[in-house]
């Protein structure tokens, strides 16, 4: 039974043919390596007896009765999700620090016959790789900033600029959620597993190629970009998109729909606004929400919350624009992807001199 290093798990990912977190359900729900499954060892609530064995009556007993759940649980996974795998099947083993839970299911299924292997240091190795890359280290890579008003399909292009070879990290799809006051997509990832899989994005870039990112405050939702990727965010130089306010209603109409299609959820939005704007307005844009009319809300969104207050971001970064492109609408962001790679081409020389 080897035991690995977290370093050559992210540098070979495709070495094992699972990776299995048998921490309980709770621990795995709050952080666990990028595509682990989780087979407990044990459940939450044995794991609470366990620790009230072990501190009220004895070590000893609590190791006795910790080792009877192992096994029970090891044998409910070898007949249960293991049933399958067959005698080639090399799965790599991790709970909290490659300690005893990780070594007792490791062990058994060792003498099952697979080829088994235990992660060196567990949970808290990937935690500690997780913090230098993202919280010390950051980007390797030079980067861009794509930006640009609400409702200018950043999201959108910079998934069509990845089609195109592009080097790109989406931050809102990392923490599940759009960046603005309508932009929840449900329930966010906890904030280590944001950064867990920001630091397995960032380990993937080439360094010699620009990575380009959207334009991002320190939050995204409930969740804060790690200090070093938010300065190389914020000092990165930008590529600006502009587009009229008509054609970005028009596509933020269709792009939050799942919003529009929740009407008590919008107008809750809607209402969270009130202390920023006169009465009379927001009874204005309810009365849109209610009549279905989600260009003209979108419209006024952007000319009297959005784009006021864009403004002021733009001028704390004006000194970092370095280029700007123009785009009458909206409908072909095929078209609008290719305008803008043409125009981070001719960037990306000027970009690299500026690395982080």
């Amino acid at each position: 039974m080897a035991e690995v290093s977290l370093d050559a798990v992210t540098a070979a990912s495709g070495r094992f043919d699972d990776i299995i977190d048998v921490r309980s359900p709770a621990e795995f729900a709050e952080d666990h390596l990028p595509g682990a499954i989780n087979l407990p060892v044990l459940s939450d609530d044995e794991r609470a007896q366990v620790g009230k064995i072990y501190k009220q009556i004895s070590p000893f007993d609590a190791r006795k009765f910790g080792a009877a759940l192992v096994a029970a649980n090891a044998a409910r996974h070898i007949a249960g999700p293991l049933r399958d795998r067959e005698g080639a099947w090399r799965p790599l083993v991790y709970c909290w620090r490659g300690g005893q839970r990780s070594g007792a299911f490791a062990t058994i299924l060792a003498q099952v016959g697979w080829r088994v292997s235990r992660l060196d240091g567990g949970y808290k190795s990937w935690r500690s790789l997780v913090v230098r890359r993202a919280h010390e280290q950051g980007f390797a890579a030079p980067v861009i900033v794509l930006d640009g008003n609400t409702g200018s399909a950043k999201t959108a292009i910079l998934h069509r600029l990845a089609a195109m070879g592009h080097q790109i990290v989406d931050l809102e799809g990392l923490a599940h959620h759009r960046g603005s006051l309508f932009g929840a997509r449900g329930a966010q990832p906890s904030q280590k597993m944001f950064e867990g899989r920001l630091a397995a994005a960032l380990e993937a870039l080439d360094p010699g190629q620009p990575v380009i990112v959207e334009a991002e405050s320190s939050r995204i939702g409930d969740l804060e970009l790690p200090k070093a990727v938010w300065a190389g965010v914020k000092d990165a130089p930008r590529l600006s998109l502009r587009v009229p306010v008509a054609a970005r209603a028009a596509y933020s109409a269709l792009d939050y729909r799942d919003v529009t299609a929740d009407a008590g959820r919008l107008r809750a939005i809607l209402q969270k606004l009130a202390p920023l704007h006169p009465a009379e307005r927001i009874a204005q844009w309810l009365r849109m929400a209610e009549d279905g009319k989600w260009r003209q809300l979108a419209e006024g969104l952007m000319r009297d919350h959005y784009d006021p207050r864009y403004e002021k971001h733009r001028a704390r970064y004006a000194d970092r624009e370095m280029s700007s492109v123009a785009l009458d609408d909206l409908s072909d962001l095929d078209r609008a992807a290719e305008t803008v790679s043409n125009a981070l081409g001719r960037m990306a020389p000027r970009a690299a001199g500026r690395r982080p």
